[in-house]
């Protein structure tokens, strides 16, 4: 059993608890997730601060990469945050589950990109010269490519804090795959 419960705003610091405000009227209640950061004096800010940056990358690139690093690194937390934002910004259910699968075969950029995202984070940011190019040919370029590396990086921090943590999901649980493909 993990030692970690969710904890509440009279638990976390000043600062976190303005956070939790700020977080409570714009999203109507602060995530577990985000929550659970606020153990830390600093990581809260931190960590929103860096998730929140400008990025070359629109909302809809930013969830194709968030649902695949999430499945990689088999975080039920975000798989199931991520299934909720992706249909909030244009994608089926069934377009969630094929992009956590590693493929997109309704767009054919978004699979270039859910491809790179992928091997990026199975293989800890070494990708086949096939794949890279397949990016670049679906019109991404070096910017975009940074700014991927990073998207795989910021995720990977809250895939980690759930799987380590295993704190509660306040989600909709995202749909199980009928193959497990990592």
């Amino acid at each position: 059993m993990r030692p970690f419960d969710v904890p509440k705003r009279e638990e976390v610091n000043e600062k976190n608890q303005q956070i939790f405000d700020d977080l409570e009227s714009k999203l109507g209640f602060v995530p577990n997730i985000y929550a659970t950061y606020a153990y830390s004096e600093h990581a809260l800010s931190r960590y929103l601060t860096f998730a929140n940056a400008k990025s070359s990358l629109n909302n809809k690139e930013k969830e194709v990469i968030n649902l695949v690093t999430s499945q990689v690194n088999g975080c039920t937390y975000c798989q199931a945050a991520h299934t909720q934002l992706g249909k909030m910004n244009g994608f089926t259910e069934d377009q969630t589950v094929e992009l956590r699968q590693g493929s997109a075969g309704f767009d054919s950029k978004f699979d270039a990109l859910v491809k790179l995202a992928k091997e990026i984070a199975e293989n800890r940011g070494r990708v086949s010269d096939e794949i890279l190019q397949s990016f670049f040919n679906a019109g991404y370029n070096k910017a975009n490519l940074i700014d991927v590396i990073v998207n795989v990086g910021e995720k990977a921090i809250t895939n980690y804090l759930h799987n380590l943590t295993e704190i509660p999901i306040d989600f909709s649980e995202a749909p199980e795959l009928a193959e497990a493909k990592f």
